[in-house]
């Protein structure tokens, strides 16, 4: 029996009185109509940056453009034909280390929040983290309204590892001053790929 299993027992043996959990069925979380105006206005509100591209639009253009300065280009996604290492051919993450831009695919972005869910889809997820910058790429049919439903949906990968990322790393502990780009990477943009 683990501690926590031990210690759990002995606050149910000690449990006088007990109480339903309430019906949360009802709760269903907010929708949104606007889907990419909603998903444009909350990357903004927590220091992101949202991008809407057609199938028509030049993928790797459109991040050269955002990240001209980027020489170290990190990605193992087939269609980025702009990547200069590929993240599944490096043996140990600190070799990561120095990477300008790294381009991923997320598997849903929540309209609620603008948080993001990446599983694990590189071999070294580190490559996340150790980015300057972050480029995310999303389908328009990605994009969910709440949490509630994104916790339906998410999936862990072949890796068994997962993160919501939203927006670029900051703190606010120090000095009551926010820092962005503290641990992780100092800008995200997270490019929504419609069929339009």
């Amino acid at each position: 029996m683990s501690s926590k299993d031990e210690i759990l027992g002995r606050i149910r043996k000690n449990t006088k009185q007990r109480y339903d959990l309430p019906d949360l069925s009802a709760l269903g979380g907010i929708t949104y109509t606007d889907r990419l105006g909603r998903w444009g206005e909350v990357m903004r509100q927590v220091g992101g940056d949202a991008l809407e591209l057609g199938g028509a639009d030049d993928l790797n253009a459109a991040i050269l453009r955002r990240y001209p300065d980027a020489k170290v280009i990190a990605s193992n996604l087939p269609e980025i034909t702009i990547a200069t290492i590929n993240p599944d051919e490096v043996s140990d993450p600190r070799q990561l280390n120095g990477t300008d831009l790294a381009i991923v695919r997320g598997e849903l972005g929540v309209l609620e929040n603008g948080c993001v869910w990446l599983p694990q889809n590189v071999r070294q997820k580190a490559l996340y983290f150790v980015a300057e910058y972050l480029v995310i790429l999303l389908g328009e049919e990605q994009l969910v309204n709440n949490m509630h439903e994104a916790y339906r949906r998410i999936a862990m990968g072949d890796y068994g590892f997962g993160t919501f990322i939203s927006g670029p790393s900051k703190t606010a502990d120090i000095e009551q001053a926010l820092v962005v780009g503290a641990h992780g990477a100092r800008g995200v943009t997270v490019v929504v790929l419609t069929n339009r």
